[in-house]
């Protein structure tokens, strides 16, 4: 991946709806041949899909949760029922195994503590768990879908 590669993800990240010929001329190349690159990136993975990200608020899920997992089985039976459970539950977001004390991580988006406790419930009836820890967002004070790509910083 080159320099005109990150230019043309940072831009894409910015705006994955913008016009060929308009990227073409952010990232200095002809619409050809930018359209190619961008086959390329998509191809290899390295653009995995193009969506539109929506306001929770506004669509009525103004509640984030970040749920910490402990558990005391760490079987490849427990985990891969586990994950098959929690990607599921179209309220889990994200969901993290992690290192240290805490043995998962979920982000989860509800409505409200009522939409969160009836998701609580179905939480620890999937699996067996040792502790789960609920710790509710108060506000949302940065929020990126765009990863630093320090080569294409100064594309605007």
């Amino acid at each position: 991946m080159d320099a005109i590669d990150r230019k043309i993800l940072a831009c894409l990240q910015q705006d994955a709806g913008i016009a060929i010929a308009d990227l073409a001329h952010k990232v200095g190349l002809s619409p050809t041949p930018c359209w190619k690159r961008v086959q390329k990136l998509e191809n290899a993975g390295v653009i995995l899909r193009r969506v539109a990200l929506v306001d929770p608020h506004k669509i009525g899920l103004g509640l984030t949760v970040f749920v910490s997992i402990e558990t005391e089985d760490h079987s490849e039976p427990w985990l891969a029922r586990f994950a098959a459970e929690v990607s599921a539950m179209p309220e889990v977001m994200d969901v993290y195994r992690m290192a240290g004390d805490v043995d998962y991580l979920l982000r989860v988006v509800v409505a409200d503590t009522a939409a969160y406790d009836a998701f609580y419930r179905r939480l620890i009836a999937s699996v067996p768990l040792k502790k789960v820890t609920s710790r509710f967002a108060m506000e949302h004070v940065k929020s990126t879908t765009a990863y630093y790509l320090a080569e294409a910083a100064l594309v605007r």
